[in-house]
This record gives C-alpha cells, sequence and structure tokens, in this order.
C-alpha cells in the first residue's frame, strides 16, 4: 500500500539563478514558491547555504528565511542547512533566536557540518589561515544547543527561550550516528548521496537515544524531484539542472542554462554518461512515472517526512511540479493555479 498520503511532504530551496534572471528574480521566485507550497499543503520550507556558486543565490538562510516567514502564515521555515564550521555557534543561536521570537512556533533549524563550498572559500567565511576540520562539530553542536537552553555562560540573546525546533543535516554515517546519540530529528541528503542513504538511515535509527526533544528516531529523507504532464517533458525540463551541475563538477559553475541553452549544448559521450547516472539518484516523469519511484522510495526508507528539491530554468514549471506532486499526496482539496510573480 502506497504510503505517499501518510508521510508529511516538504521543499527544499536552493534560489537558483538562471542566465536570463538575477538574484532578485530567483528571491521572488522563492517568495513565490513558498506562498504555492503553503496553499498545496506542505509541512515545511527549507533554505540552503552555499557559497562562491553563481547560479545559487541562496548563502544567507538566515536572511532568506525572515523573508519567506514574513510572506507565510501557517508553513514552517527553516534552514536546510546552517553549514555550522562557517559560523560562530553564538551567531546561530542570536539569529535563529531572533526568527523564533518574530514567527514563533514556526521556525527549523537544520545544521550541516560541510562547509559547503570549496576549501578557499571556507577559509574566507570563517577568517583564518590555519586547518579546516570538522572534528569539533559535536562540540560546536553543544554550544549552540546550549545557549538556546541558557547553559552557556553568555547570553546569546534573544536565544534563551526562542529555541527553534533542530534538525541535524547529512549525507554520511557520521551524520546520522551524531544525530542519533543526541536525540535529534535527522534529515538525509537523498538527492546527492542516494548510495549512503540506507545505510545511514539504518545507523541513525539503530543507535538513537531517546531525548527530552525526541522519544523516537524521526528521519526526513531529501530527495530531487521532477513532476511534468509527461515523462519526456520531464526530461527536458531536467536537462538545464543537468548540465548546471556537470559544470559545477568540471569546475565551471555558473548560472543555470535556459532549457534552449541546454538542449542546444554539443554533449560528449563520457557527459551524457555523467547525466544518465545522476539522474538514476533523481525522481522524475510524468504523475504515474513519480508516483511508483517515491513509493518505492519511501517504502525502502521508511522516511517519516519526504522533502523534495526542484531544479528546473522556468518558474512556471517549477510550480507546476510542485502542484502535480501534490496533487499525488492527496495535499490540497482543489488545483492551485500557477502565477508567476517576478
Amino acid at each position: 500500500m502506497s504510503r505517499l498520503r501518510d508521510v508529511p511532504l516538504s521543499a527544499l530551496d536552493l534560489a537558483p539563478i538562471t542566465t536570463s534572471g538575477d538574484a532578485g528574480t530567483a528571491f521572488a521566485h522563492t517568495r513565490e514558491l513558498a506562498r504555492h507550497v503553503e496553499r498545496l499543503g506542505f509541512t515545511r520550507f527549507w533554505l540552503a547555504e552555499h557559497h562562491n556558486m553563481p547560479g545559487i543565490a541562496s548563502s544567507s538562510p538566515a536572511v532568506l528565511i525572515g523573508h519567506v516567514a514574513d510572506a507565510t502564515t501557517t508553513l514552517r521555515v527553516g534552514s536546510g542547512g546552517v553549514m555550522l564550521p562557517n559560523h560562530p555557534p553564538m551567531v546561530v543561536a542570536e539569529q535563529f533566536g531572533t526568527l523564533s521570537a518574530l514567527h514563533p512556533g514556526r521556525i527549523d533549524l537544520g545544521i550541516g557540518r560541510a562547509p559547503g563550498t570549496d576549501q578557499r572559500t571556507a577559509r574566507a567565511l570563517r577568517r583564518t589561515a590555519g586547518p579546516l576540520s570538522v572534528d569539533d562539530f559535536p562540540q560546536q553542536l553543544a554550544e549552540l544547543t546550549g545557549y538556546f537552553a541558557g547553559s552557556e555562560p553568555l547570553d546569546a540573546v534573544p536565544a534563551e527561550g526562542n529555541r527553534p525546533d533542530v534538525f541535524l543535516l547529512g549525507s554520511s554515517g557520521y551524520s546520522a550516528q551524531v544525530a542519533a546519540v543526541n536525540g535529534l530529528p535527522f534529515a538525509f541528503a537523498h538527492h546527492f548521496s542516494a548510495q549512503n542513504t540506507l545505510p545511514a538511515l539504518a545507523l541513525y535509527r539503530d543507535r538513537f537515544r531517546p531525548s527530552a526533544r525526541l522519544s523516537e528516531p524521526y528521519a526526513v529523507v531529501c530527495a530531487s524531484v521532477l513532476v511534468a504532464d509527461t515523462d519526456e517533458r520531464a526530461e527536458y525540463l531536467a536537462m538545464p539542472g543537468s548540465l548546471a551541475f556537470l559544470n559545477l563538477r568540471s569546475g565551471r559553475p555558473g548560472r543555470m542554462p535556459t532549457n534552449e541553452e541546454a538542449a542546444a549544448h554539443p554533449y560528449t559521450d563520457l557527459e551524457l554518461l555523467f547525466i544518465e547516472e545522476r539522474r538514476a539518484e533523481q525522481v522524475l516523469g510524468s504523475p504515474e512515472t513519480v508516483r511508483a519511484q517515491l513509493g518505492r522510495l519511501l517504502d525502502d526508507t521508511r522516511a517519516d517526512e519526504l522533502m523534495v528539491t526542484t531544479m528546473v530554468a522556468e518558474q512556471r514549471d517549477r510550480l507546476r511540479s510542485y502542484e502535480l506532486l501534490a496533487e499525488l499526496f492527496d495535499r490540497s482539496s482543489e488545483r492551485v493555479k500557477t502565477e508567476v510573480e517576478v
């Protein structure tokens, strides 16, 4: 029996910048998408943290969270995530305490241990020439949560008493174990680490220790999903995202190409093989195709919540994809008309 109607549905956004747009347009599209998925019945809307990537405007999750939370009323809004090694824990506590005070009961703090960028940019963010390491992540995490609990010697005003809902993000078994021993909900990045999904979730569930926050494991699986009216249309719409990722991995990061630019690109056999292998980790196609793929994913992972990210060139196609997805999950009683606001 399909679990699609029983699992909460959420969204992750990167505020993509296309070759025909700019950061301002990307942020307007992010706001519009958040309002759209709120009407469709989604549970939460998270913003990623990436740096030094010309095609991604989401470099300041806390700022974008405030922007989105102001534009919505019931949707939980959060970070997917804040890359904690890039920031002093006290600053993160102050930022998210402020957001939680402004939007009580609606803010999530998803925390990651990777830099979300290259080593040179990570050094610029941390303002240190010393070696970069994530080995002290558990201590950073304890310090951060301590500010919300009021157990640190300094006051991160207004963190105490305004704790957001804390999640640990990851793409490996290490993050799964840190989430487990701290009794935190765990969000796994299936969209770029599919081969590690099942082993990491097994570790998380096996080593989970109940906490005041959570009595049982809670696993969010984030997948790359694109739904269109036909399989062929979905394949076509996926090409700009595939080409952008190919360019990034080839050391040529740039803005997301248009549909026409992606279709006209002179792909080599090696590039086509790379794209084919990446497609194997994505969920895309017509509603019928996606229903079957997501059904298998939810059965295999036993996810408590599904989070999706959709990278396409045109805003109308992204809104349409989320609308079709919501219909599969039966999240909306009536069809929501797609209107692009720039």
